[in-house]
């Protein structure tokens, strides 16, 4: 909103400085330093309300080292991010740009989402929470949502640019066209770019690649929130893993969305998209402010309104930007943990059935668990964690040939 009145000062009464709203780098500085801001002072706040209210964690034992002594630490901290994400992007993003639009109601939807889940857990005393087939449904709402926009509306484009022609003057010029379309980029491929129309078999008209497209959108979103919502279960972990793929994606988008660094680095040009970069910022500093308070020992848990959030809000910055083929390296963190509770269920399930004897893979799963019961402290498990996806993310820009 600061953004409209800003321009509207400067162009109508030529207010020296009003102009700076234009540049995206100074609304990118704002947003972050708004989200941490609105994190460190409403933080405390927040979590003082919510102890108020008795809004404490109910722990299971699962026989892990200090697990008990955080039972009654106030859950539902997400509130926390949210408000720290969406007040800066309202401030400083342009609010009227679909990809703006786009995410805030991916936070917004997956946050209530989450909210109903721990609703249930801490006031109606249900330790299973949501029934994990309204999350599905929930996650697959916003899915349907993503990709029919994505498909559908007429400014989501991406640009094509012409080879650099050289007049006989030495005047160069270079053409391009906005194209109505689902391409995408593949990493660690030379030719790097993938259109979801190949996917479609001949026989089947082209207008009906949205229904593949959406399909494929519903899977990125459902994988990515629920990977997420398992990796929240060490102080900080899902919170630091956010702000280091957070930090990727800003590169990613503000590069997308700009003319010269895009054709420069490789990266497919996607206009109206640098705004996300502000979006971008907010979220990581909506991240590292509530990391301040959740790191070991945590004062306080996002609970299911802010792990649903983080994964739906990732997997749809990754899908606006066109690099969702990068989230299986980018979000490596939250795929491991998923798939370890996959293969744990799995094997258990068939040396049940045929040894009749369940036994297991890891000690415990999720992925963290399984160091923690092999006696590594958990502040130690999370900054080795944290490690490995700070690598993960500098393949993933590597590998998209940012140089």
């Amino acid at each position: 909103m600061l953004y409209y009145l800003f321009d509207y000062l400067d162009k109508q009464w030529n207010i020296p400085g009003a102009g700076v709203f234009q540049y995206i780098s100074f609304r990118v500085f704002m947003a972050i330093i708004t989200s941490l801001g609105i994190a460190a002072i409403w933080g405390k706040a927040v979590i003082y309300r919510l102890q108020r209210l008795q809004i404490g964690e109910e722990i299971r034992d699962l026989g892990l080292e200090g697990q008990m002594q955080k039972k009654g630490t106030p859950t539902m901290g997400g509130f926390i991010i949210l408000l720290s994400l969406i007040i800066p992007t309202l401030l400083f993003a342009k609010i009227t740009n679909v990809y703006i639009v786009l995410l805030l109601t991916s936070a917004i939807w997956l946050g209530a989402v989450g909210f109903a889940d721990d609703y249930i857990k801490v006031f109606k005393k249900n330790k299973d929470g949501l029934s994990g087939r309204f999350k599905i449904v929930g996650q697959i709402g916003l899915g349907i949502i993503v990709g029919l926009t994505m498909y559908f509306n007429e400014h989501i484009k991406v640009r094509l640019f012409s080879k650099v022609s050289v007049l006989a003057d030495g005047t160069a010029l270079q053409s391009y066209t906005d194209h109505k379309s689902l391409m995408t980029t593949v990493p660690f491929l030379k030719n790097n770019q993938f259109d979801y129309n190949m996917l479609l078999p001949d026989f089947i008209p082209d207008h009906y690649v949205w229904v593949v497209y959406v399909l494929v959108v519903i899977f990125i979103i459902t994988a990515v929130s629920n990977g997420a919502n398992i990796t929240d279960g060490l102080d900080g972990l899902a919170a630091g893993t956010s702000v280091i793929i957070g930090l990727t994606l800003a590169i990613l988008a503000y590069v997308s969305g700009n003319k010269v660094f895009s054709q420069y680095l490789n990266v497919m040009f996607i206009p109206n998209s640098g705004e996300l970069a502000i979006f971008c910022a907010a979220f990581v500093g909506a991240c590292i402010g509530f990391l301040w308070y959740n790191a070991y020992p945590a004062q306080v848990f996002m609970g299911d309104t802010g792990s649903l959030m983080l994964g739906g809000v990732i997997a749809t910055l990754a899908i606006v930007i066109r690099k969702e083929m990068l989230i299986p390296v980018l979000c490596g963190i939250f795929l491991v943990e998923n798939l370890s509770v996959i293969i744990q269920v799995a094997y258990f399930k068939y040396t049940k059935r045929k040894y009749g004897e369940g036994r297991r893979v890891f000690l415990m799963s999720p992925l963290h668990h399984h160091f923690q019961k092999k006696n590594y402290h958990e502040a130690k498990i999370v900054i080795r964690f944290l490690i490995v996806g700070i690598i993960l993310a500098v393949i993933s820009l590597v590998t998209l040939k940012l140089r």
